[in-house]
């Protein structure tokens, strides 16, 4: 394959990268068109990349910020353990993983790698990862807060061929369905899978037609190496110091016991992140691999300093992060981990943004909620068939320094919609009864952080096992510059006869016909001085039905 340098001019660099940007956003939209689960579908719980031949991210959609570093963490480990089993990645192959340690999240996450061959021989990869809602373990949903080893999360699948020479491989589609609770649901999304990567291999052969192999190729590391002096700029702009920033999540009894530690120093064009002191890992799937945290890391720091920069491998190079192996952060397998890709990925995202806080504070809003707050079911319907349903549901955004915070919305590390009610209703054994702001949930200050939601699930026929994973039922999220705290979340059961009983917001529990779930997600830090908040917001917010807590 030719990939000699060319004279490029800027204007075709531009287009090349930009068709290259637009191929992984069109690489989403053919997952999302072609998938069975509302989770995918109508949520859109996905991400595309592509990369080139070196394994350099070329382009990721704006999808999941959680799957921001670990796509390309996992890429990497996913084709290093092919290449140690002896085997060669061929035309017309199609890989899937869904091994933590491997791919670089969860279970749930199933990743899809299509090798993209030019003139026979590798030119890029086009990749997806999306979230199954079920691929067994001990509970629907397969996110089982009382886990004690990754192998309770679920189904562990090494790399294996999902297509070979187009076709795909019936094997390896039947394991995957024999080991989840909806195995027509699971296939269907593999399929979805499929396309997108095909989508994304159509896209990188037709700019190679039309530009040649050598001019793509120049124009890819024109724009890597853009990425990494747009970022080396930004991080020079940015104050100099040495800081450092703690916070806790809480444990399985809700004690708010378990400790992230970072240290961050930022010189020049260079920034360094050190997690010494974060706590050990534990017999609890709050657990983030390495990937998670990497994708923290990367979130952060671009919201903060790179919000237009595209994507893409230069990016990374000017930061460093020092995880401890054996530590929440960077555990050792085989700890599960199933919660760490929404949980502990929300922390560090607060964590690091805590820490830049102090070197920027003008530029660093409150808390957000703090939590994915989501909830697992599932069970046999009516009918006798068996489903499972998965969701995240918003909460409030902190405050920014001019602005107040967003009210119900999912905010950092996910990206996701909610389940449309009508989609929820027609799918599942459920019905919605209330859907709304919850009261007296924003921090109050000079801009008001978010309001969260509150969402109430009833079960209308067969069985049911819920399984909530949730933080902030403890500690509040953190107001800023004098704001107050966001009020903290909350999960009750409503029976039969109307009596209610607090859950812990990490808890499995049955659920009879009839009974109803209501999770109440926690408000976003105020920023400012409550007493300066103007008469015309306090107005407003009158007229909205939003109270702040103080």
């Amino acid at each position: 394959m030719e990939t000699a340098a060319t004279a490029l001019d800027p204007i075709t660099a531009e287009i090349i990268v930009s068709g290259l940007l637009y191929a992984s956003e069109e690489m989403g939209i053919a997952v999302r068109n072609a998938a069975y689960s509302p989770n995918i579908k109508e949520r859109l719980d996905h991400s595309c990349a592509i990369f080139d031949r070196e394994l350099r991210l070329v382009a990721q959609a704006e999808h999941i910020p959680v799957h921001l570093g670990s796509l390309p963490w996992g890429l990497r480990r996913t084709l290093a353990r092919i290449a140690s089993t002896g085997d060669a990645l061929r035309p017309g192959d199609q890989w899937v993983v869904n091994d933590p340690y491997l791919s670089g999240t969860h279970l749930n996450d199933v990743t899809v790698i299509r090798p993209i061959f030019v003139a026979g021989e590798i030119f890029g990869y086009a990749c997806n990862k999306a979230h199954h809602a079920d691929v067994g373990g001990m509970v629907p949903g397969s996110m089982p807060p009382s886990a004690r080893e990754l192998f309770a999360e679920g189904f562990i699948m090494p790399p294996m061929r999902l297509m070979r020479d187009d076709v795909v491989v019936p094997e390896t589609v039947a394991l995957f369905r024999a080991n989840s609770r909806t195995p027509e649901t699971r296939s269907g999304d593999l399929r979805a899978q499929l396309a997108g990567n095909v989508t994304g291999e159509r896209r990188v052969r037709e700019l190679v037609e039309r530009y040649g192999a050598a001019t793509v190729a120049e124009a890819i590391n024109k724009a890597i190496a853009d990425g990494e002096r747009r970022m080396r700029s930004a991080l020079t702009a940015f104050p100099d110091g040495i800081v450092e920033a703690s916070d806790v999540m809480e444990d399985a009894d809700g004690n708010p016991s378990i400790v992230l530690q970072l240290r961050l120093e930022k010189r020049g064009d260079r920034m360094l992140l050190d997690y010494t002191g974060t706590s050990p890992q534990l017999p609890l799937p709050l657990n983030a691999v390495y990937g998670v945290t990497l994708s923290g890391v990367y979130y952060a720091i671009r919201a903060l300093l790179a919000a237009d920069i595209p994507m893409n491998d230069g990016v990374f190079r000017p930061i460093e992060v020092h995880v401890p192996e054996g530590t929440l952060l960077n555990p050792h397998r085989p700890a599960p981990v199933s919660a760490g890709n929404v949980e502990t990925s929300m922390r560090n995202a607060d964590l690091v943004l805590a820490a830049l806080g102090k070197l920027a504070p003008e530029r660093v809003p409150a808390q957000s909620c703090g939590s994915m707050n989501n909830v697992m079911m599932g069970g046999i319907d009516e009918h006798g068939e068996p489903w499972a349903f998965y969701e995240t549901n918003g909460g409030g955004m902190g405050a920014r320094p001019s602005a107040d915070g967003v009210d119900a919305i999912q905010a950092h590390m996910t990206n996701t919609l909610n389940t449309p009610i009508e989609v929820l209703e027609r799918t599942f054994p459920l019905r919605v009864t209330r859907y709304e702001f919850a009261d007296d949930t924003a921090g109050a200050g000079t801009y008001r952080g978010g309001a969260g939601l509150v969402r109430a699930l009833q079960v209308r026929g067969g069985t049911a096992t819920i399984s909530l994973l949730g933080e902030r039922h403890t500690v509040r999220p953190h107001g800023s510059a004098g704001g107050a705290g966001g009020a903290t979340a909350s999960h009750t059961l409503i029976a039969n006869d109307a009596t209610e009983r607090s859950l812990p917001a990490k808890v499995t529990v049955q659920l009879a016909v009839g009974e109803t779930l209501v999770v109440q997600t926690a408000g976003g830090g105020g920023y400012g001085d409550p007493a300066a908040r103007t008469a015309g917001a306090e107005e407003r917010d009158t007229a909205n039905g939003i109270a702040s807590v103080r």
